[in-house]
């Protein structure tokens, strides 16, 4: 392994991945801080000057769901700001690694580690999560993955890599993150409801077994267009269930996604 030391933090170089020890001597000065490049959570704030997907409802809906119960080492797979790795340690005592692409996304997440309260707990990785190579065996891997397969690409190249599956699709996620959970392991993902059909496809092609999912819609009125799922390794009862994100009447916020999320949420 090839090491370099910089500064009072280490950037060890191994398998083309840059693993950033981040050491609590290392500030992070903001530029031109405006009102929508930050989100501040109840007990972490989300600096989002670079990362081309900003905090949005599906990564806190993940962040929020996720078992954790008996987690000693996860894993947040393209993990953007660091939103659903920094929920995730908020949430347990795990040993929290995340892995992300895009160098931009990258300068946010460092900043995000750094500055909150887990940050000796958390690792975070720079490449392709079909590179990333671990000595340990994880017991849950999420992802809040690219979506659109087929769709036209936005103008902005780095929000096109966050929201396409070029960079990663849907079979080379679940195949390599059964490489990395141990037998015990879980995925968790959130996915647009229309790629059910595939998931469920891949899921038997993959050795996977479907232990929860939850079909999840605006409100009442309106039809679902998210699916939270949990991938087991192990044969496991299927749970299955719906969610509202707002009370149709009010347009507020559902009951019960403010009980989902009260631990995050300043205004829950």
């Amino acid at each position: 392994m090839k090491s370099t030391l910089i500064n009072n933090g280490i950037i060890y170089l191994a398998n083309e991945f840059i693993l950033l020890i981040l050491k609590n001597e290392i500030t992070h000065k903001s530029r031109g801080m405006g009102r929508n490049n930050y989100f501040q959570f109840k007990h972490f704030r989300i600096v989002q000057e670079h990362a081309a997907m900003k905090v949005g409802i599906d990564g806190v809906l993940l962040g929020a769901w996720i078992n954790l119960s008996g987690v000693k080492r996860v894993l947040d797979i393209g993990t953007g700001t660091g939103l659903i790795a920094l929920m995730a340690a908020q949430r347990s005592q795990a040993l929290v690694d995340a892995v992300e692409l895009e160098p931009e996304a990258i300068k946010d997440a460092t900043a995000n580690f750094h500055n909150s309260k887990w940050v000796s707990r958390i690792k975070l990785f720079q490449g392709a999560f079909q590179d990333f190579e671990s000595a340990y065996r994880y017991d849950h891997l999420f992802s809040n993955p690219p979506f659109f397969e087929n769709a036209l690409k936005a103008k902005d190249p780095k929000r096109t890599q966050a929201r396409h599956t070029d960079a990663l699709s849907l079979q080379e996620l679940l195949s390599k993150a059964k490489q990395l959970l141990n037998e015990k392991g879980r995925l968790s993902l959130i996915l647009p409801v229309d790629q059910e059909k595939r998931l469920l496809e891949l899921t038997e092609a993959t050795g996977f077994k479907l232990s929860r999912i939850v079909r999840v819609a605006p409100d009442l009125n309106k039809k679902f267009h998210r699916l939270l799922v949990e991938l087991s390794l192990e044969d496991a009862l299927l749970q299955e269930s719906v969610f509202y994100i707002r009370d149709a009447k009010s347009s507020d916020f559902s009951m019960d996604y403010r009980e989902l999320t009260k631990d995050f949420y300043l205004a829950f």
